[in-house]
């Protein structure tokens, strides 16, 4: 990636029986031990949505649907040299199913208590946001739970 490059990262919002699902980064990955949504790097040529689906079974073991975007913002990192764009979407994803991939810990939070946890700089305004009520998580769009995927089990 060339100097002053976009990157762009995709997040899931996924919410079940009025619980967000949050991560804590793993010891000894970049921004430690900080909260953050399920997601991560677009690659070159991805969809967005492509890519958050990619994310969500690489880090949680789950096929889940993807629905609209919820929230965009750009941070700059003073760690990174590339500013960061972040678009959040809804997703959908079983609790039962849901693996702990690539964190130190998930946790299905109320989003009134989101602002308890240290979550990364960029989604600190989208935290403050759930978590007033300002904004919601879109339910409109969601398949039914026979709908969501079930995991697949490894041959």
């Amino acid at each position: 990636m060339s100097a002053n490059q976009m990157l762009t990262v995709v997040a899931a919002l996924i919410e079940s029986d009025g619980r967000v699902l949050v991560c804590q980064r793993r010891r000894g990955d970049r921004f430690a031990f900080l909260w953050e949504f399920p997601g991560g790097k677009v690659e070159p040529g991805e969809e967005l949505a492509a890519a958050l689906a990619r994310e969500l079974n690489e880090e949680l073991g789950v096929d889940a649907p993807v629905g609209p975007e919820v929230y965009r913002t750009f941070f700059q990192y003073r760690e990174m040299q590339n500013s960061t764009e972040i678009i959040f979407f809804a997703a959908a994803a079983q609790p039962e199913q849901v693996q702990n991939l690539a964190f130190e810990r998930i946790e299905w939070r109320l989003p009134q208590t989101l602002g308890e946890l240290d979550f990364l700089p960029a989604d600190r305004d989208l935290v403050g946001q759930l978590a007033s009520g300002s904004l919601r998580i879109p339910h409109n769009w969601m398949p039914s739970a026979k709908q969501i995927p079930a995991r697949r089990e490894n041959a």
